[in-house]
Parts: structure tokens; C-alpha cells; sequence
């Protein structure tokens, strides 16, 4: 007999729970003798500090146009801090292993420039478009730079270019040009 009379006890004040939550939703703003509505709580937004390291790239992206495999893949990506505190890079990350990212360990101070370097694989033949996100302490926490070229296949003796075709497992390229 406990066990029914709680049972209905307990699905009473489900009910009254339900009922309370729908006549809650019909609650408005505009309704000037509704209840106010209960304050939900937002994400804890700080505001934008003024004084905060800022990136000033001289280039965001760079084009290696169409380069011979093999050949050196390592740009610098050139910026200057001009924001009023210290620049401080606690990452840098390239979207594949095929991009590596070296960034300055020590703090960039205010007005002083520095550099990114960024070397891609040239082994790799084809076309590519690889990113490299920098983690910091400045004004935009996670900022992108690119870079993008062709990769062109050459011969094992490195002097001639051929045509874009992938070689399987160490077997010969089919319909490459000789040029000697």
C-alpha cells in the first residue's frame, strides 16, 4: 500500500513540474504583467584587452608557384608585433606532417619583428595547399597562415622534368620525355 501511495505522490509532483515548465514558457517581455523572465546564464566573455600583442604579417599566404621536386620548401612568413605587450607563441601547427612549422621561442616584444618559417616536402609531386595555425597570447589567440605551389616531378638524375605521373613501388615512369 506505501509503495502505490507514493507511486501517485511521485507522479502528482511530475505532473505539477511538466504544467509549471509549459505555463513558464509562455512567459514574455512584451507581456507587461507577466513575471520577468529568469536570467539564463551566458559564456563568461572578457572583454578584448586594448593593450594585446597583435600580428602585423607582411604576407599571410605564400605561393611557391611550381618548384622541381626535391627543391628547398622552407619560406619565412615575416610579422612585427604591434600591440603594447608581449608576443608570445606557445604553438605552431601545420594541417600534415608534410609542413613543418619553427616559430621564435622568446617573447616578441612591442614593435620588434620576427619570423615563422615554414618548409614543406618537396618529395611529395603534385599540387598542394597546406595551412599552419599559430597558437599566442595576442589579440586573435589562433591565427592561419597558408601556402601553395605545384611540386614537379623530375628524373633520378635530377636535370629533366617530367610529366606528372606518380612512380608505383619503384617501377618506371611510362611516357616520360628524354631529352638526351
Amino acid at each position: 500500500m506505501k509503495k502505490i501511495l507514493y507511486l501517485v505522490v511521485a507522479v502528482l509532483a511530475f505532473s505539477f513540474k511538466m504544467n509549471a515548465q509549459v505555463q513558464d514558457s509562455h512567459i514574455t517581455p512584451a507581456n507587461p504583467n507577466s513575471p520577468t523572465p529568469p536570467v539564463v546564464p551566458t559564456e563568461n566573455k572578457v572583454a578584448p584587452d586594448p593593450d594585446a600583442p597583435v600580428f602585423k604579417f607582411e604576407e599571410e599566404e605564400h605561393d611557391y608557384g611550381t618548384i622541381k621536386q626535391g627543391a628547398n620548401g622552407t619560406t619565412e612568413f615575416k610579422f612585427t608585433n604591434t600591440g603594447q605587450k608581449p608576443l608570445i607563441i606557445t604553438n605552431a601547427r601545420g594541417s600534415c606532417g608534410c609542413t613543418v612549422p619553427e616559430w621564435p621561442k622568446e617573447p616578441i616584444l612591442p614593435g620588434t619583428s620576427s619570423a615563422i618559417k615554414a618548409t614543406y616536402d618537396t618529395k611529395r609531386v603534385g599540387a598542394f595547399a597546406k595551412e599552419i595555425t599559430i597558437t599566442s597570447n595576442a589579440s586573435e589567440p589562433n591565427k592561419v597562415i597558408k601556402i601553395h605551389g605545384t611540386i614537379e616531378a623530375v628524373d633520378m638524375t635530377g636535370d629533366q622534368t617530367l610529366p606528372f605521373k606518380k612512380p608505383m613501388d619503384g617501377m618506371p615512369l611510362e611516357n616520360t620525355i628524354k631529352t638526351k
